[in-house]
């Protein structure tokens, strides 16, 4: 699989799944984390419109803690398991 990416201005990166484990992963070039203030805490949120992966970083504070709140659950409630899925 391949992904587009599209900056602003015009600019387009070619990019390739590439493998993490049993996972894929989109390596994200550090000028475009730069351009667009992520870092290694920034949540981002990946959704789709059927046709797109979408990836857009949370910079919303009550935003951001909800969703931190939510995945703390998720991981007190399956963390083993995920971890189990994962090795």
């Amino acid at each position: 699989m391949v992904i587009q990416c599209i900056i602003r201005g015009g600019g387009k990166l070619i990019k390739k799944i590439t493998r993490h484990g049993n996972s894929r992963a989109v390596v994200i070039d550090r000028a475009v984390l730069d351009l667009l203030k992520i870092d290694d805490e920034t949540p981002l949120e990946i959704s789709t419109d059927g046709k797109r992966l979408i990836i857009e970083p949370i910079h919303d504070i009550e935003r951001r803690e909800a969703i931190e709140k939510a995945l703390e659950k998720v991981h007190s409630r399956y963390g083993r398991m995920m971890k189990r899925l994962a090795g």
